[in-house]
């Protein structure tokens, strides 16, 4: 019985163990969800600065244009605005690219941080499962000893009445 109660002790111990491991990957998992959303603010900071730098190339243009009206007569000035309608061009594409990239990595977080919280949502259902086993097991264990001694005291009883009845005869 004390080695029933040693392993059923030690079942339990590993149980523990195990239920604290799983506790301490959740909360990992919970401080990189916490991670993962202050990186999508981020990202959402820098797409409002790059719609303002939109906002900015879009009245660059139209200082160009108001360059080109007084421009016309001068051929170096058409140049150097040919100069500076490039470097918007390729500023914007730089930007369209660049802002493409982001919505990618952003639709890669937001779907690993899907899959973290199947994770945690798949482990909390192992773990509550693994509490009402618990539970169960030690209903059964403490029925099981309760009925052992209630045995053990019948035993006495009847132990008592043999040696009673051996010294009566």
């Amino acid at each position: 019985m004390e080695a029933d109660i040693s392993e059923m002790r030690n079942d339990l111990q590993s149980r523990d163990g195990l239920w604290r491991r799983i506790q301490l990957e959740c909360q990992k998992l919970y401080t990189e969800l916490l991670k993962i959303k202050e990186y999508k603010d981020m990202q959402e900071i820098q797409i409002k600065h790059q719609s303002s730098r939109v906002q900015l190339t879009e009245q660059l243009e139209n200082k160009n244009s108001e360059l080109l009206l007084f421009a016309e007569s001068q051929e170096h000035q058409e140049e150097e605005l040919n100069k500076i309608r490039n470097h918007v061009y390729r500023e914007e594409q730089s930007h369209c690219s660049e802002q493409e990239r982001m919505k990618t990595e952003i639709s890669d977080l937001t779907e690993e941080l899907h899959q973290k919280e199947i994770t945690i949502a798949t482990i909390m259902e192992k773990a509550s499962l693994l509490e009402r086993q618990l539970k169960m097991e030690l209903e059964t264990k403490h029925k099981l000893l309760t009925k052992k001694q209630l045995l053990e005291f019948r035993y006495q009883v009847i132990k008592s009445e043999n040696t009673h009845l051996k010294e009566m005869v």
